[in-house]
């Protein structure tokens, strides 16, 4: 095992695009970290810069306190897989497993004791003496992962090693994936772009936009204390609502406006009194889908959050519904209750949950409440 540190990191390629700006990172020995963000955001090139297959145009790359910016890619005993990685479809399991352990000239005792030991380790013994062709998709994942392994590395960066299965096969090896980080505590780095694998997996999430990483931080962390409006939007399914708002004044409380609607909260909630610089300008307001109801009682409840919409639609998927709403021009998911039955067009009172709004500054994104 080895920790991996990255301080103030960029790549900046020949033709002027920056891929990484100012990556400082930490992932601890032994830690499951998830780099997670949309596609182009720079995750492939942050990874290849660890391996060593990119060099930085700034900064430092440790791992295991050694800085290691000028190592070649086989000195760093780093194993990576990627997600155009084959095996080889004229050999068998076995010898996939021991082709790069026998290029390194490693006696064949050895190379047998390394591939079982591998196999061993990831159950796919049984399949040593098949070829590719006879395995399912799950079974090759596997066989790449074990001859990522084979060579004892510390470290193990997997860049959308599981994007060509389907979605029920990328849960099943991600559950493998966490059982076995669990039996090795190797430190394994993850890299997706989607937020629902991303929260199942890491022990950490560091989110990603455009090179720079947005925040780092348990998922739980991440998803209650979003740092600004793309985290925020990037982990959650359905996504946050946003709405764009103009803060007011009334009394003793603030005012949120949109449209023809408007929401209100208790000055006194804004401790810092941040909020008082942002009177009379726009601001993001934003609300998670579970945290805007339909339930007369809740309604009642929050009338400072209540606000006039239209049903669009209304869907079931499980045990859970969704409206989509039209409100003043801005649409709006609530996640309500599953036996809730609203019609197309059906004109309702909706309610936020004060306490659970975010509010983001329009041009920073940063978060400037909760």
């Amino acid at each position: 095992m080895a920790n991996i540190s990255l301080r103030h990191v960029c790549k900046t390629f020949h033709n002027g695009v920056v891929a990484v700006r100012d990556c400082t990172l930490e992932a601890a020995e032994g830690e499951f970290l998830v780099v997670a963000g949309p596609e182009g955001s720079g995750k492939s090139t942050l990874f290849r810069l660890i391996a060593g297959l990119e060099t930085p145009t700034e900064g430092d790359i440790y791992i295991g306190g050694v800085v290691v910016n000028q190592l070649f890619p086989q000195q760093r005993d780093i194993a990576m897989v990627l997600p155009n990685h084959v095996l080889y479809p004229e050999l068998t399991v076995k010898e996939n497993l021991a082709f790069r352990l026998k290029m390194h000239r490693m006696p064949e005792a050895e190379v047998e004791r390394h591939v079982q030991e591998v196999a061993g380790l990831l159950q796919i013994d049984p399949l040593l003496d098949r070829k590719p062709g006879a395995l399912t998709s799950m079974q090759q994942q596997m066989v790449m992962l074990a001859r990522a392994m084979v060579q004892g590395h510390k470290v193990l960066l997997l860049d959308e090693p599981f994007v060509h299965l389907d979605e029920k096969l990328r849960a099943q090896m991600g559950k493998e994936l966490r059982e076995l980080h669990k039996r090795l505590g190797i430190t394994i780095l993850y890299a997706t772009k989607d937020q629902a694998e991303a929260v199942a997996l890491g022990d950490r999430i560091a989110v990603m936009k455009e090179g720079f990483i947005q925040q780092a931080g348990a998922p739980e962390e991440l998803y209650a204390s979003p740092a600004n409006q793309f985290v925020a939007g990037f982990l959650g399914n359905p996504p946050m609502n946003f709405l764009n708002v103009k803060v007011g004044a009334d009394g003793s409380d603030y005012t949120f406006t949109f449209g023809k609607s408007a929401v209100r909260m208790p000055q006194g909630w804004d401790e810092t009194g941040v909020l008082k610089s942002y009177v009379g300008k726009n601001v993001v307001l934003g609300v998670r889908p579970k945290d805007v109801h339909d339930d007369p009682a809740f309604v009642e409840k929050m009338e400072k959050g209540v606000v006039n919409a239209e049903v669009e639609v209304m869907e079931s998927v499980g045990g859970e519904s969704y409206l989509y709403l039209t409100c003043s021009g801005h649409s709006i998911t609530a996640g309500v209750d599953a036996d809730a039955m609203r019609q197309s067009g059906e004109q309702i009172q909706i309610a936020f949950d004060m306490e659970k709004i975010k509010l983001f500054d329009s041009d920073t994104e940063h978060t400037i409440w909760r």
